[in-house]
């Protein structure tokens, strides 16, 4: 049975841990260290208006996954919409349910919050992430194209 919870403050170091654990997985070239995510992720989660939610998915009381999640405005007119920036399953849980969890928790969300959409992307070679993203009715979107400018720090 998988419980979904919104990230604590106490969850900090174990979710620190995954997200060393999805860095591997992306094959990140060079890693933030697990000091500077601990302080990045408190500061995220307990700073004055917090830049985002974490939920958290619990299986036997372990961490299996985590997503993450930010709203925009405007997204539909003056709506807003829920946005997906990371959904991560650590290996020994996919396809168990843990993300089917998060994602049906997310669209709950979205709807108690009056959101006319939610959206996120994926890498296109995660082809694991684009099947499970087509096994629960989400298809991809070619009209728009995604830009990014990495700033120093």
């Amino acid at each position: 049975m998988v419980s979904i919870a919104s990230a604590r403050p106490d969850d900090v170091a174990m979710l620190a841990a995954l997200m060393q654990e999805m860095d591997n997985f992306y094959e990140v070239a060079n890693p933030e260290p697990i000091e500077a995510k601990i302080r990045n992720i408190s500061s995220m989660l307990s700073g004055a208006g917090p830049s985002a939610v974490v939920l958290l998915a619990w299986e036997r009381g372990e961490l299996a996954g985590f997503a993450s999640y930010s709203y925009l405005w405007p997204a539909a007119g003056t709506t807003r919409s829920l946005y997906l920036k990371e959904l991560y399953v650590r290996s020994g849980y996919r396809r168990s349910g843990v993300g089917q969890a998060l994602m049906e928790r997310l669209f709950g969300i979205a709807r108690e919050k009056g959101c006319s959409r939610i959206e996120w992307t994926t890498d296109r070679g995660n082809c694991a992430a684009q099947e499970f993203y087509r096994g629960i009715g989400a298809e991809p979107r070619p009209a728009k194209l995604f830009y990014r400018v990495e700033l120093g720090s």
